[in-house]
């Protein structure tokens, strides 16, 4: 055999780019793969729904003819082929279509489905009001305990400047012994008595806040004519009934 000559043009006309080969080897797999698949199809034998789709198709596609005996009796009628039914011709002209219905669900199937959806539909949005009012319940909660945190709060700074315009007042009168054990501000430093004295006068005093702040008020209001609101001490209690707008902080707002 002659050898092969590498600089002849029927080695240079070659396609020889890289990878070539498997992309063509590629190209004719797929290429085999549909005409498998055409053949498949053709050779498939029908199933009796699809032929009697295909026979239901065919004859509805066909205008009725002679021998249809409905329509035989319909011309003798004086019934014509595109005219429109009745006698003043104004009924339908097409035959009324047909469902067919295919599928193995019993009558009234599709409406439970449709009815069950619109019911589900319904909870979906009754869940998202209820948490809407559940957010909003909670929110307005919230807002409450702040504001009454603020109001305890602000009643208890009221109370501690009322007990120090109290030991005030009435060390200015001698007075060394308040006339309620909580009236003054006990020192952060002092000699403590033993524990059952204090528990005896921690119950002594078992008021709330806005009954110390009361009663503390009206004290300094009646021994010594001071409204804390104010902040001013009045000659006598004419005085202090005619100038001072209230005995509460509400009123002097």
């Amino acid at each position: 055999d002659e050898e092969e000559d590498y600089m002849s043009d029927l080695f240079i006309k070659q396609d020889v780019r890289p990878g070539l080969p498997m992309v063509r080897r590629g190209k004719e797999a797929i290429q085999k793969e549909e005409k498998q698949k055409e053949a498949n199809e053709k050779n498939r034998q029908k199933s009796i729904k699809e032929e009697e789709k295909e026979r239901r198709d065919l004859v509805l596609k066909s205008a009725l003819g002679n021998d249809n005996k409905g329509f035989a009796l319909l011309q003798k009628m004086g019934y014509k082929s595109g005219q429109a039914l009745g006698k003043s011709g104004e009924g339908i002209v097409e035959p009324i279509p047909l469902n067919i219905k295919t599928g193995l669900s019993g009558l009234g199937h599709e409406e439970l489905k449709k009815r069950k959806a619109e019911e589900k539909l319904e909870n979906y949005r009754q869940k998202l009001h209820m948490k809407k009012q559940a957010n909003e319940q909670a929110a307005d909660q919230f807002r409450i305990r702040f504001k009454t945190k603020q109001e305890e709060r602000k009643m208890e700074g009221d109370l501690r400047k009322s007990q120090r315009a109290c030991q005030q007042l009435d060390m200015q009168k001698d007075i060394d012994v308040p006339k309620e054990p909580w009236f003054w501000i006990e020192p952060e430093e002092e000699d403590k008595k033993d524990e059952e004295d204090k528990e005896d006068e921690c119950t002594s005093s078992d008021l709330s806040v806005p009954e110390k702040l009361h009663t503390l008020t009206a004290y300094l209001r009646g021994e010594h004519f001071y409204c804390i609101w104010c902040g001013t001490t009045y000659e006598d209690s004419e005085d202090l009934s005619s100038n001072c707008p209230g005995d509460s902080a509400a009123d002097h707002d």
